[in-house]
């Protein structure tokens, strides 16, 4: 596509897995690493990259086990891919990173927070933090009600393989506040990025292993300095004032938070420029 002529692919052997990197901007630059969420993939940044780069040095992942990345797809565990992704930052030699996750790629930011101190700052956007305020409200909550389909096991896989793209299409319809906003031709990406059964599994992972995250999160509570920006779209549901608070209860002492105008769930698509001068904005730059 003409729009990604900008990026450069490469693949990373990290532990197991092999991790489909993707580039953007002078790698001399400052380091900015994205993280998609689920039902997406690196494609899912990829008009912020195009922003990012006139700045900083922009790359992102597809997490392991989904899109081009392949080998082995983790646990599931937010912990895990936290350690997979501050094993692949210094591999690539990237010194004072920014790291931004959006939907599960914030539920990664968190714990590597909590793990490792070697970041300049963070970014979790539209997300709750598994174990952390408003967690339980979150997940007693009967809208929310794929977080406990995709904890089954099988069961989703077996519903979900061949469907993906009408699957995927009812969370973009009913999360986005403009769903034009995510292509076509994305939804296809993203459709492709899930298509095998052992993507799927690796995307279902991510929730079959909240149990998990929620303690490993508890354990990990103590004053974290590092800064974090929370963002939301603004037409996402939820209070973000709950999500900042259960942050700081957390011990997040370096926290500010924002809202993305006009946008509802997937905001880095919905609204590129906002979500890129929110965060560069926070960075300084």
């Amino acid at each position: 596509m003409a729009e990604e002529t900008q990026f450069r692919h490469r693949t990373v052997a990290v532990g197991g897995s092999s991790i489909h990197v993707a580039e953007a901007g002078d790698p001399a630059a400052p380091p900015f690493l994205f993280l998609h969420g689920w039902p997406e993939s690196w494609h899912s940044w990829r008009r912020v990259m195009a922003l990012a780069c006139r700045q900083v040095h922009a790359i992102a992942i597809d997490l392991p086990g989904v899109g081009q990345s392949g080998g082995d797809p983790t646990d599931g565990s937010k912990r895990q891919l936290a350690e997979t992704v501050h094993e692949l930052a210094a591999q690539l030699g990237l010194k004072q990173l920014t790291l931004i996750g959006q939907d599960v790629g914030g539920m990664i930011v968190y714990p590597y927070l909590c793990s490792f101190g070697d970041l300049a700052r963070a970014v979790i956007m539209d997300v709750v933090i598994p174990g952390v305020p408003p967690w339980e409200e979150v997940v007693r909550n009967p809208y929310i009600w794929h977080f406990a389909f995709h904890s089954v096991p099988r069961l989703p896989e077996l519903l979900v393989q061949g469907h993906q793209r009408e699957y995927f299409d009812f969370f973009y319809d009913v999360l986005s506040a403009d769903p034009a906003a995510i292509t076509p031709a994305a939804r296809d990406r993203y459709a492709e990025a899930y298509a095998s059964d052992a993507a799927l599994a690796a995307g279902f992972s991510w929730y079959r292993a909240f149990a998990r995250d929620a303690a490993d999160n508890a354990r990990a509570i103590g004053e974290v300095t590092t800064p974090l920006l929370y963002l939301r779209g603004e037409k996402e549901t939820g209070h973000i004032a709950d999500y900042v608070g259960g942050l700081r209860a957390a011990g997040l002492t370096s926290l500010s938070h924002g809202l993305v105008p006009g946008a509802g769930h997937f905001t880095q698509e919905e609204a590129p420029d906002a979500t890129w001068r929110l965060i560069a904005g926070f960075a300084g730059l």
